[in-house]
């Protein structure tokens, strides 16, 4: 099942094409769209609410033509833009009171879904003052309590960690996953950060220029190199001249040795090297892929 299909989607503008001949399938879950700024996410994302015509090329949302049906797509979609767009004289209960509605909530029910999502996003004590006065961070927890509110099959979020803080990004990222784990809503997200979308995402797109350079699972991005990652409390010099001369592959990355694994046996070399020297082995771990590499190599395979 696809909750969202493109083929062949192209928008041009007059001095740039931000999508070109996209072809692509998403399933359920949580699915992570990448790209660097210009890259055609948030094109992709109007186009896929019927907002942007696309100039060629098919794209489905739910089962529905982008094109030709998007005041139905957005019925059943929530949205939370990237740009700020909150009026600041009203409050978030307000807010999302008024935009419940307007997706076709009865006025009790859509007070009921107004409370039980602002709760949900960590406002319920914040929720009758004006957002005006909100940090950033409870901004983007308004953004995403009103995509919510009227109980979406799917939802777009648009770099919705902008702006935050380690910790706010980490409490934005927490959401997103428990909202397609739990609530069983599908959602894309958008994000140049990418060691975010490694520690949420089941899938992960990679787009550049408005191309396609890979449509993946999560796991096929991370998979294992053939390196572990050795951190000893002190000694680290010791142990890299030990293995050197044992004939193993070894490079210092800072603190840690990145030991590239010709067989078993390299194990047994650093357990042994690191008793031999009374060295305290810290760790030994696997290394694996992450989505920023591949999306360089991608990037440079296209170029």
């Amino acid at each position: 099942m696809h909750i969202l299909a493109t083929e062949g989607l192209t928008k041009r503008f007059p001095t740039v094409t931000a999508i070109d001949q996209l072809t692509v399938t998403v399933g359920p879950g949580v699915t992570g769209l990448v790209g660097a700024n210009g890259a055609g996410k948030s094109t992709l994302i109007k186009i896929l609410l019927g907002l942007l015509p696309p100039t060629g090329g098919r794209a489905d949302v739910l089962g529905l033509d982008a094109t030709s049906r998007g005041a139905e797509i957005r019925r059943l979609v929530g949205y939370m833009p990237e740009h700020e767009c909150l009026p600041p004289d009203v409050s978030a209960t307000e807010l999302v009171v008024h935009l419940a509605r307007m997706s076709g909530l009865p006025r009790t029910a859509a007070r009921e879904r107004a409370a039980d999502v602002l709760r949900h996003v960590g406002l319920a004590e914040e929720r009758y003052r004006p957002v005006g006065g909100y940090s950033t961070g409870m901004k983007q927890r308004v953004k995403l309590a009103q995509a919510l509110v009227h109980d979406p099959k799917l939802i777009f979020l648009d770099e919705p960690t902008n702006g935050l803080d380690p910790r706010g990004r980490d409490e934005m990222l927490t959401l997103v996953r428990r909202i397609g784990t739990e609530f069983g809503i599908s959602v894309l997200v958008t994000s140049h950060l990418l060691g975010e979308l490694e520690r949420i995402c089941d899938h992960v797109i990679v787009i550049d220029g408005g191309r396609l350079l890979r449509s993946s699972a999560i796991g096929e991005f991370t998979q294992a190199t053939q390196a572990v990652t050795v951190e000893v409390d002190e000694g680290l010099d010791e142990l890299a001249a030990r293995l050197a001369a044992e004939g193993q592959a070894v490079s210092p990355q800072g603190r840690m040795l990145v030991v590239k694994v010709l067989g078993p046996e390299t194990y047994d070399a650093v357990r042994d090297a690191a008793a031999d020297l009374g060295l305290c082995l810290i760790r030994l771990e696997q290394n694996r892929h992450r989505i920023e590499d591949v999306f360089r190599e991608e990037v440079r395979a296209h170029v």
